[in-house]
């Protein structure tokens, strides 16, 4: 990895911002290049963001975005998560004290080639969560679950044999280097695009099977409820709404899961932009308005909402001594997830 942040965005409005942060931030923030991407004569370098305490015996958070160039919202969030920490740093004595207990990452750009160009797949035509090497052997969505027919068609794979993307793979990479070496870690990879209702996804997406975890997903889920009061959150597995191969979170959960001693709780954000589109019909004919709110108070209401919920990952992460079960109470927490989320009378 370079610790260069490396040359200028090119005119990517996104990438602007972040290295506006990245100056403003100082003293605080590490930059570093994870790698570099090239769309026809544009290159663009993949940004991660570290700040607080990097001793592998504490918690980490990590928070990503733009994983897919259409969703353009989920970047933002990142972005205006990042720009609130900066401008807390500069008074927020128990912001600095929290630091000095936990690791924050950072990865707001994942696919800044897919954000140039408005694509959902990187400049390759490969749609990154598509293209980690897990397979569904129970029967992945037709198409959306992913396919290695043609790059034209969305949800591509990649050639069979092939290595992991660029961008995947940094991903990954950096992942493993700053979060799986911990005793606890959580991440947000924030989307948009699914339905009606903000969701918080996680692991399995490859299988129907509970994940290790799941007392203290559980218990994390019944943290946000107590904290976050009257959320419209949707807290939930992923294979609940549908299976697909070559998840980056099952990859590196099950990369994780070979480290019993250690607990990593990835989560998917996303965002329902199909309420955004109920609102505002007109965003219907627009590929943006798909997965973005294009009106701007809508836009800052989104913003406002996920930041707390990052804020709060950020302090269940520095306090997980407190709430993570083990014992009977963990034994108590998996009855209670596996008649809330996997029986057949629960609710969907």
């Amino acid at each position: 990895m370079n610790d260069d942040p490396g040359p200028g965005s090119a005119g990517l409005p996104e990438l602007d911002e972040l290295l506006q942060l990245v100056d403003e931030g100082g003293k605080y923030l590490c930059c570093r290049t994870l790698c570099q991407v090239t769309t026809g004569e544009r290159s663009f370098d993949v940004h991660a963001i570290t700040l607080g305490n990097p001793d592998p015996s504490l918690p980490a958070v990590g928070f990503f975005g733009g994983v897919h160039g259409l969703e353009r919202i989920g970047a933002e969030v990142v972005l205006a998560c990042l720009r609130s920490l900066v401008r807390r740093l500069r008074w927020d004595t128990s912001l600095h004290q929290m630091l000095e207990g936990l690791r924050v990452v950072l990865v707001p750009l994942v696919n800044p080639g897919g954000l140039w160009r408005g694509t959902r797949a990187n400049p390759q035509g490969v749609d990154l969560m598509r293209n980690a090497p897990v397979e569904c052997t129970e029967g992945a969505a037709f198409l959306l679950g992913g396919q290695r027919m043609s790059a034209g068609l969305p949800w591509y794979r990649g050639g069979v044999g092939n290595p992991m993307q660029s961008e995947a793979q940094a991903l990954c990479d950096f992942v493993a280097a700053e979060l799986l070496v911990r005793d606890f870690s959580v991440s947000i990879d924030c989307h948009s695009g699914f339905g009606l209702a903000d969701r918080l996804w996680f692991p399995h997406a490859h299988t129907t099977s509970p994940i290790e975890h799941l007392p203290e997903l559980h218990a994390l889920s019944r943290l946000l409820d107590d904290s976050l009061l009257h959320h419209r959150y949707l807290f939930e597995p992923q294979s609940r709404q549908y299976l697909a191969h070559g998840d980056l979170w099952d990859h590196l959960y099950l990369r994780a899961a070979a480290q019993p001693q250690r607990t990593f709780l990835p989560l998917t954000l996303e965002m329902g932009s199909w309420l955004w589109v109920k609102k505002n019909p007109r965003q219907l004919f627009s590929r943006l308005g798909i997965f973005n709110p294009l009106i701007g108070h809508r836009q800052q209401r989104v913003l406002r909402r996920h930041v707390a919920l990052l804020d709060f990952a950020m302090r269940a992460a520095y306090s997980y001594r407190r709430w993570l079960p083990g014992g009977i109470s963990r034994d108590e927490q998996r009855a209670c997830a596996l008649a809330h989320w996997y029986s057949p009378q629960a609710s969907r």
